[in-house]
């Protein structure tokens, strides 16, 4: 299925791309745009909150990445932080 905001052509390029790509390539990718994405999730709780200390940015993304639930099975006791 191609994205509906990705030209076919393009879209081909990049399948093309990932399909010579080595498994250890794509999993460097993988991971890399896991970081990513965990840094901006930090950087928007930081924008949103700049009286929370590090420790309160993390596990304001930590609520946002696992979902209440989880969290509270993770840690009953913590404080729930706004993100």
């Amino acid at each position: 299925m191609i994205p509906a905001d990705t030209d076919p052509q393009a879209y081909a390029v990049q399948l093309e791309i990932w399909r010579r790509m080595s498994t250890k390539d794509k999993f460097a990718q993988v991971v890399q745009l896991s970081n990513d994405t965990r840094s901006i999730v930090m950087d928007g709780v930081r924008n949103r909150h700049p009286e929370y200390d590090d420790e309160q940015v993390k596990h304001a993304s930590f609520r946002l990445f696992l979902g209440d639930m989880l969290y509270r099975k993770v840690w009953p006791d913590r404080k729930l932080l706004t993100p």
